[in-house]
């Protein structure tokens, strides 16, 4: 009986086990100093594959403290003894206090299988706090601005994506931060990705409206615990102008694994290295020509330092100018970089032109790619053998351009008249050019016959008889009648396309140009005129209309829901007015 009793407690505690949610949220410790900074730890774990996480973490009022950081990371393991599976999520919330003493932390609430959990509120003790002339002005305006960074543990050289994010409870001052500047930093290296804001999220950290600013790409090129610096912007007012700052991020930069060809130096990402001689001429002694050294990839493109042409007695060369063509790509900078080398060959004959040795480091691989040298093979001619070559009609165009180059009149510039040689002539072109003047041909004939035609019927449509005064009258108001399904039309793309300071000045030309057209200059003359034809109630619907399209005028903030149904009710009024 004994070992049944133990059995059966065993199965209820296993049954209650499973399934379990423990949802927990503690602070660091309960007193802080004026400098500490306040570090909330929230743990949600699931104890079961049944259990579903529905909402998001729904945070406290957090008014008294400035959120200065944040980051969440998730893990599933599987419990071998019970083979349950468990699901753990953390989140840290890193807070600055605006004030001192005892400050109450309530609830953080999350919802599970339909079901909401809640934490325990505690309190913390502040002692003091620093007076920060940023954090006055930050309190001042209620905007505050947050970089937040998920990869924070990367390679030496390797990118991670920072999102620049402004809070604020009143969403009006969203659309006032202005002049963001981006930290700069000698170990960092810094590439903007995008700065296009984002649709206003009505429900951020503390249950704060907020939207991302901006996303830009952090390259650390030294190795240990690296700061990004805060972002600076203003903050602009109709009575004053204000600057605030983001708060400072710290990356764990992991050094390069061993093992690095010598001729590696800091191209991290994935790329390929290509010669070529950008010159068309044929190669000669003692004459400049143009070889461009092309990297090409994605990575930290313009930030490493490119393979150089090694030097060598056959040629002379000189610096290169560099010319890139980079944007953001999922892994880095992505695109080109060009070095063009002018050089000069110091003898005719075959010249190898040979690049340094490069090498990069694939972080996705984590392995270093040695690419080696890159050669291109020139065969350069004597001047001898250059004119030795050309035919007899160059060696004259060859002839008068240097003429026109060396005799050049104060009266007329003779280098304007320089033959451009031609290697073959181009039948394609001659043959398009026919086709085309033949096609104007026919359109030309075309015309004509239409015109003949159009001649011909005039002469046998009878005249039309004149009518009275009132009838012609009648016929210009018909033709100077203002089509509004033109204007619908053209009302539903401006909504569509949320251009809405569009959409209302076309609304205001609409509702002129239907007035105009029963000789009624004003709102409230128009609105005795259509109480005299349409009646009263038709006179008060148009006044309802009125005032609704000045209060979603001025809304600050347009509903989609409500310009639909406001065209709605635009459509049905005015085409019964235009009947």
């Amino acid at each position: 009986m004994q070992h049944k009793l133990i059995y059966i407690l065993l199965t209820l505690a296993s049954v209650i086990t499973y399934g379990q949610v423990n949802l927990s949220l503690d602070a660091d410790k309960s007193e802080y100093g004026s400098k500490d900074i306040v570090n909330l730890t929230i743990v949600l774990e699931l104890n079961g594959s049944d259990l579903e996480q529905q909402s998001r973490f729904q945070l406290p009022d957090l008014s008294k403290f400035n959120i200065i950081g944040s980051g969440s990371v998730t893990n599933t393991v599987i419990d071998p003894a019970t083979n349950t599976l468990i699901t753990q999520k953390v989140s840290r919330i890193a807070l600055e206090p605006k004030k001192k003493g005892k400050i109450k932390i309530g609830s953080v609430l999350v919802t599970v299988n339909n079901k909401i959990y809640k934490t325990e509120p505690f309190d913390v003790n502040i002692k003091d706090v620093v007076d920060k002339k940023a954090l006055a002005v930050n309190t001042s305006n209620e905007v505050y601005l947050n970089v937040e960074i998920e990869d924070r543990d990367i390679y030496q050289d390797q990118p991670t994506i920072a999102v620049l994010r402004v809070y604020s409870r009143n969403m009006d001052n969203l659309r006032k931060v202005k002049n963001i500047r981006l930290p700069e930093q000698d170990n960092i290296n810094v590439h903007p990705i995008n700065f296009r804001k984002s649709e206003i999220d009505p429900s951020g950290y503390g249950n704060m409206p907020s939207q991302v600013l901006a996303m830009f790409m952090v390259f650390p090129n030294e190795a240990g615990y690296v700061e990004v610096p805060a972002v600076s912007a203003s903050v602009s007012s109709y009575s004053n102008k204000s600057k605030i700052l983001s708060n400072k991020v710290k990356l764990n930069v992991r050094k390069l694994p061993e093992g690095a060809p010598e001729c590696f130096k800091n191209a991290v990402g994935n790329f390929n290295v290509s010669v070529y001689n950008a010159s068309k001429e044929k190669v000669e002694a003692k004459k400049p020509l143009n070889v461009v050294v092309k990297v090409s990839g994605e990575g930290n493109l313009p930030d490493m330092e490119l393979p150089k042409i090694m030097a060598s007695p056959d040629y002379e060369i000189f610096a290169p100018k560099i010319t890139s063509k980079v944007s953001p790509g999922t892994t880095g900078m992505k695109g080109e970089i060009l070095a063009n080398y002018v050089l000069v060959p110091n003898k005719s004959g075959s010249i190898a032109i040979k690049t340094e040795q490069f090498a990069f480091f694939d972080p996705e691989n984590r392995e270093y790619v040695d690419l080696g040298q890159k050669t291109l093979a020139l065969n350069a001619f004597s001047h001898d053998q250059i004119m030795e070559s050309r035919s007899t009609v160059e060696k004259v165009n060859e002839y008068t351009n240097n003429l026109l180059e060396t005799v050049n009149t104060p009266v007329l510039k003779t280098t304007s008249f320089k033959v451009k040689e031609k290697s073959k002539f181009h039948w394609n072109i001659l043959l398009t050019n026919i086709a085309i003047l033949l096609g104007l041909f026919v359109v030309y004939l075309i015309f004509k016959t239409w015109q003949k035609k159009r001649t011909l019927i005039k002469e046998t449509v009878p005249s039309k008889p004149l009518g009275s005064v009132a009838e012609t009258e009648q016929e210009i108001r018909d033709l100077l009648k203002t089509d509004i399904n033109d204007y619908f039309g053209y009302l539903e793309n401006l909504k569509d396309n949320r251009e809405y300071e569009k959409f209302f000045v076309t609304l205001e030309e609409l509702d002129q140009e239907v007035r105009n057209q029963y000789s009624n200059g004003s709102v409230a003359e128009f609105k005795t005129f259509l109480e005299k034809h349409k009646g009263s109630s038709f006179a008060e619907e148009y006044g309802h209309l009125q005032q609704r399209i000045q209060i979603e005028k001025y809304a600050p903030v347009k509903s989609e829901g409500g310009l639909e149904e406001l065209l709605k009710t635009i459509v049905n009024l005015y085409s019964q007015i235009s009947k």
